[in-house]
């Protein structure tokens, strides 16, 4: 009997529907963060953000780590683009909001032209079905320093004024990410002038 049980259970695990991830159309779960612009923190609000405009949410694995800091230098270089577009961009790790606020302000990387928010928790990541993975243990960054979190899997996310995805970009080039979502927002823009 206890075996019987055991397997209905492990069948029933087995079974399961793998979570979908959030696509196209979806609403994109609203969200608060401790984060940080330039070096200090603030909190962060989505739903504040959409009042202004789209929003580029863009999931990274880590600060300081080679195609996590080329894609905030391309963000934080197209910047004004994305400003032009009336969007706001959001970057989102597990790092804690110390290591944000360097990466924040660092001239190589955001260089103070866009926030990031600390998901320390990864609540955010699974709000959006974004997987978190675990490094090694005493895994560093480029700066030497002992990362100790998880990694989200890079997904950039285009959210439309009303709250609506309009866009989700995964397993394309850091870079990429940075130029479909310029792409995306810029669409958006040319609709809303037409309208």
């Amino acid at each position: 009997m206890k075996r019987f049980l055991i397997g209905t259970l492990l069948m029933s695990v087995v079974a399961l529907p793998a979570m979908a991830a959030l696509k196209e159309g979806d609403s994109a779960p609203r969200f608060t963060a401790q984060a940080s612009l330039a070096g200090k923190s603030f909190t962060f609000s989505l739903q504040k953000a959409l009042r202004k405009g789209p929003v580029v949410v863009y999931f990274y694995p880590s600060a300081y780590t080679g195609g996590c800091d080329i894609e905030a230098h391309t963000f934080a270089q197209d910047s004004g683009k994305f400003a032009a577009a009336g969007a706001t961009i959001i970057g989102v790790s597990l790092d804690s909001i110390q290591r944000l606020n360097d990466f924040s302000a660092d001239p190589k990387y955001c260089a103070g032209k866009f926030p990031t928010a600390s998901d320390a928790g990864g609540a955010i990541s699974k709000s959006y079905d974004i997987e978190v993975h675990q490094g090694p243990a005493g895994l560093k960054d480029v700066r030497g320093v002992e990362i100790g979190h998880g990694f989200a899997d890079r997904t950039t996310f285009v959210i439309a004024r009303d709250g609506r995805i309009v866009s989700v970009i995964r397993k394309v080039s850091p870079g990429e990410h940075v130029a479909k979502a310029l792409e995306e927002v810029q669409k958006l823009q040319a609709k809303s002038a037409g309208a």
